[in-house]
């Protein structure tokens, strides 16, 4: 077994026994594709004998220090390959050469010799590869979980392109010929995936846009409920009139009835016990019309507004007392001012809303106390004709 074989054999037991599974990216996998590309390398600049070795040698221990951690992981790696080519009985010189190709796969370091410029460009070979965006998510699942590093899908992108286009450059000819184009092939890939992701999110602002303008103009839901709270108020309104109505009604037959055929007898002196009695009859029923009338009696104000008070918001447009006496255009105008002003029109429906209900709280209240005006009227009534009757006989 020669010199590389061994170290194939030393290296994929070191990294199966001592790589934390957090690295998902710089592990056999990585350092495998990367001798390859010594390989090819090699192949296509001319490069033979030791210097092959070498740069073999250098490939396969180039990523071990990362059995000790992530910080000088370079440094580690000469460390491993150091002691391994010890062993194998291997110069001082070609150890130091070994550790020099290993250093050269420093992020920040640029190639010299031809060797190194080989080795630089065999470390990067998966930026031409067609997996290059299942490589790069491996790359980025292990800074999560070994920096706890996070990118979103765009930051990633905005990165990889950063380095693809300021970042990275081939140095064999090799390299400069036939993977270059692979390189600007997928670094078109990502700027379609840049270009994706911000027409995505160029759809998703416009929809949240659409949303929140959606939200901002009256919703179905709030017409809804004006127009229903409106036609209960209404409802409301056309009850308490019927009411009124049924009290106006029944005490003008009570009058009626009292004047055509008590009161004519009221003249006789054998009937004056009556008196009294049909008196509350007929005091009761009037006062109960008094507040039925009281209850169903419109209240009109000036019907004028000013452009000031439109402008100030202080008139509600939906109640014809503000606005009978005006001329059309000035109210055609002052509706269109107020249906362009969202708040301005909620308001005035929510204050008219409120003084209808004001509205209606005055009728009921007149309302039940010209019901129990009749109420009382009449038990008061029917005692009083009792005791007049009882007196009478007695």
């Amino acid at each position: 077994m020669n010199l590389i074989e061994q170290s194939e054999e030393f290296v994929s037991n070191l990294l199966k026994d001592n790589l934390s599974n957090l690295y998902s990216y710089h592990n056999f996998n990585h350092t495998f594709s990367v001798v390859n590309a010594v390989k090819e390398l090699c192949k296509k600049e001319d490069v033979e004998g030791d210097d092959k070795e070498l740069l073999l040698v250098a490939a396969w221990f180039h990523d071990t220090g990362y059995t000790k951690g992530y910080e000088n992981h370079e440094l580690e790696s000469t460390k491993i390959a150091a002691d391994f080519l010890r062993e194998k009985g291997k110069s001082d010189e070609f150890i130091a050469n070994v550790s020099k190709l290993i250093m050269v796969t420093v992020k920040e370091y640029i190639p010299k010799t031809h060797l190194e410029k080989i080795m630089k460009d065999a470390d990067y070979a998966h930026l031409v590869g067609v997996e290059y965006e299942v490589t790069c998510e491996l790359l980025r699942l292990e800074l999560k979980n070994t920096h706890n590093v996070l990118f979103s899908n765009a930051e990633w992108a905005k990165e990889n392109l950063n380095f693809l286009l300021n970042k990275h450059r081939f140095y064999t000819d090799h390299a400069l010929k036939k993977w270059q184009p692979l390189k600007e092939k997928n670094l078109i890939l990502v700027q379609k995936r840049i270009d994706k992701q911000e027409k995505k999110a160029a759809e998703k602002m416009k929809e949240e846009n659409a949303k929140k303008d959606k939200v901002e103009k009256p919703d179905r839901g709030v017409d809804t409920l004006f127009r229903v709270t409106l036609g209960n108020h209404t409802r409301l309104s056309g009850i308490a009139d019927s009411k009124a109505n049924i009290l106006l009604s029944v005490n003008a037959i009570i009058i009626s009835i009292a004047l055509s055929t008590i009161i004519p007898k009221l003249d006789s002196p054998k009937n004056a016990h009556l008196v009294i009695p049909t008196f509350i009859m007929l005091m009761s029923s009037v006062v109960t019309i008094i507040f039925a009338i009281l209850s169903t009696r419109p209240k009109v104000t000036t019907g004028v507004f000013t452009r000031e008070d439109i402008e100030a918001k202080k008139i509600n447009l939906l109640f014809f007392g503000n606005f009978y006496k005006m001329p059309l255009e000035e109210y055609d105008w002052a509706m269109n001012e107020m249906m362009k002003d969202r708040d301005y029109l909620y308001s005035t429906m929510i204050k008219d809303l409120y003084y209808l209900g004001i509205v209606l709280q005055r009728k009921y209240n007149l309302l039940r106390i010209a019901y129990n005006l009749f109420m009382f009227g009449i038990i008061i009534t029917v005692i009083s004709f009792i005791i007049a009757f009882k007196g009478v006989g007695a």
